[in-house]
This record gives structure tokens, sequence and C-alpha cells, in this order.
């Protein structure tokens, strides 16, 4: 049945308007918020759907959702903006900043492994509890303490939650404050940016159930090497966590971020702007091109699939095309998905309740983002 989108989109834009309330006609969606921003502006920002599986409660214009991996651009964004400010330098150790991560032949390991996925601590080899994810002292500790899994530097291997801890204990003793702190505090409040890592309990109101996807079809399905088993099964994912206190309120900077929409396309606009939004400068165009640059490529260990990997973000191109070069992104379990075109400016973000099998991000957006460009084209 047709399907009416809540929000607006510039008339150019209709089309992507079309391909959002298709997503909800189909049944793809139940959910869903979809954000554009041009030179800084927001030109389309819509939602609608429920925010639950039973449809008991809409989907408003502030429901924010958990988000997964689409977290971790939050966290690389924190990184670019301590190097623009000289503050962390990428090629540098990370025994530098975290002396204790030196341990067991880890003294060479560069920030840059960290962006990167190359570090070699795409998980724990040590048992884990779920509950565990919520101490960051011991799930850090345990990791300064443990020796690579690969060779670092050789090859990306998706740290699937390791990530955000080990660049989020760097970000901590650089400045003192937690990443969802230092967060909250120079990017997300500064622009009125809905978007939490660590979220207090006066906002559980308005976060959207996740719904989990259908069994099968996920890498942890499929026949594992050692290294994928010990990333994607200690502790394992279990989405009905993210309904807990304890999940929404720890500070997961790569899986545990909730928002929408519209606060992830405003937070990256800092880098499809050259480091200007909402009128503020929050870094130089040098310092956000940093995440364009090539750091390691080929097939990922863990992903089982190739990938390229900028300072942090995905970089377009092989498997991810796209109409311009300068295109970084990256996605989260279940859809959710952020592209920054620096090129031509634009954010492009999507986040829905309703999962899917993919680990980083699914094929719904696309038809969207596709129209977004070709109107951007035709421009």
């Amino acid at each position: 049945m047709p399907f009416d989108a809540d929000g607006f989109v510039q008339d150019k834009f209709a089309a992507a308007k079309a391909a959002f309330e298709n997503n909800f006609a189909t049944g793809a969606d139940v959910g869903a918020s979809f954000c554009a921003t041009l030179n800084g502006e927001i030109v389309v920002d819509l939602w609608g759907g429920w925010a639950d599986e039973a449809k008991t409660r809409p989907w408003t214009r502030d429901t924010i959702v958990n988000v997964y991996s689409t977290t971790k651009t939050m966290t690389f964004l924190c990184a670019l903006l301590l190097a623009d400010r000289g503050e962390l330098d990428f090629t540098a150790p990370v025994a530098k900043y975290w002396p204790e991560f030196a341990a067991n032949g880890k003294a060479a390991i560069k920030v840059s492994h960290l962006m990167a996925h190359s570090a070699g601590l795409s998980g724990w080899k040590e048992r884990l509890a779920k509950d565990d994810l919520y101490d960051w002292d011991k799930v850090v500790g345990l990791l300064a303490a443990q020796a690579p899994l690969w060779e670092p530097g050789t090859a990306s291997g998706y740290h699937a939650l390791t990530q955000g801890y080990l660049i989020g204990e760097v970000v901590r003793r650089i400045t003192g404050k937690t990443i969802g702190t230092f967060f909250r505090q120079e990017i997300a409040e500064p622009l009125g940016a809905d978007f939490w890592i660590g979220l207090p309990a006066s906002e559980d109101y308005r976060v959207a159930d996740l719904i989990p996807p259908p069994p099968g079809g996920a890498i942890s399905d499929f026949a594992q090497s050692e290294i994928q088993k010990i990333t994607f099964n200690n502790p394992g994912v279990d989405v009905s966590e993210t309904r807990t206190r304890a999940w929404r309120g720890a500070e997961i900077p790569a899986g545990g971020g909730t928002g929408n929409a519209r606060s992830i396309a405003l937070v990256h606009s800092i880098l499809a702007n050259g480091g200007v939004a909402g009128g503020k400068r929050f870094m130089s165009e040098a310092g956000c091109r940093k995440a364009l640059e090539l750091q390691i490529e080929g097939t990922d260990l863990i992903l089982g699939m190739p990938a390229r990997f900028g300072m942090g973000f995905g970089l377009a191109g092989g498997t991810v095309p796209a109409p311009n070069p300068d295109t970084i992104f990256w996605g989260g379990y279940g859809g959710s998905l952020i592209i920054i075109d620096m090129t031509a400016h634009t954010t492009f973000a999507y986040a829905m309740n309703k999962m899917g099998g993919g680990t980083v991000g699914d094929t719904r957006s696309f038809g969207i983002i596709g129209a977004m460009w070709q109107a951007l084209a035709t421009a």
C-alpha cells in the first residue's frame, strides 16, 4: 500500500523521497530516517513508520536508534579532529600515548593501524561475557596486554568491536576525557547534533527497538577462520542487548552509538564541507582530507571481501563505486549507512530499525542515494 513519509525534501530530490517511501510500501522498512546535506544545508530530511515491531509507537522526527558500526565514523572524526589540532600523530606508535600498549610485541603498532583495522587486534583472546563490554578498563587492558592476531600493517581485519575501544583509549590518554564526552562536547553539542556515544537514561523513551535480521546470511553463520571466530563470537552480538539501559548508557565507540539520519548527516557535513558546519569551523580542509589517504587495501581477513580503508573510513572504488573519487563511507550491522562526498559537498545518511543481514550496511539505502546522485548530476 502507498506510504507517505514525514519531513521535507527539496523538489529536485523528489525521486529520493519516492525511493524512501518504496522501502515501506514493499515491507523492507518498518521505521527509518534518511537525511542529505548539500553545502552544509539539509536538503532532504525524511522519517516515518514505526519505532517498534508491534507498530504501537510511531517513528517521529526525534526518534533515535542504535546504528551499530556507523558509530565508528564518529570515533574517526574525533581522532581526525585531534590530529588536525596537532595533538595526535597518526604515524606515531600507539604506545606514545598509551605506554602499556607496547606489551607483547606491539611497540611498533601505529595509530594509523588502529584507524585502518590493520593492528591485528580484531578480537579478544580471553573469553568475555557480554557484560564485559561495559567495563572500559577491563576490555582496553586486555587489548593492551594481548599479542596481535596477525602481523600488524600487513592486512586489514575488521576490528568490529575492538576498534572503538582502541581509538577511544588513545583519545582518553590525550584529552583526559572519555570519547563519548569528547564527542559530545567538541562535536555534537556545538552542532546541535542528536547523536550519542553513551546515551543518558533521560533519552531512552525516544529510542526505536532494533528488529533482528532473519537467521542465516551473516558471516558468523558460515565456516570461519580462527581469527573470525575470535572476532565475531567473543562475546558475540545479541541484538536484544541494545534495548537495555546497560548497552545504551555504555560507551561502545565501535557499535553502541544512538542517533538518527539527521544527526549522522549533520555531524559529517564537517568533513563534506572542508571542516565547516553550522557556521563554525571545526577543523582545516587538509585535516578533513586526511580521511581520504589510503592506508591499506586487499581482502579483509574478517569480512572476507575486498576492502579499501582510508584514515578510518572506507574509500570508494572496487566493490563500492561512487560518482566522485573523494568519497568516504561506512555502515552498520543491519543497514545504517553514511556516505560523505567531498567533491559534491554532500552527506547521505540512513538509519532504520528493521535489520538486514549485512555486516556493514545493506541495499535499502542505495536506491535513495542513487536518486540523490542522479539529481545532483542533472542539477
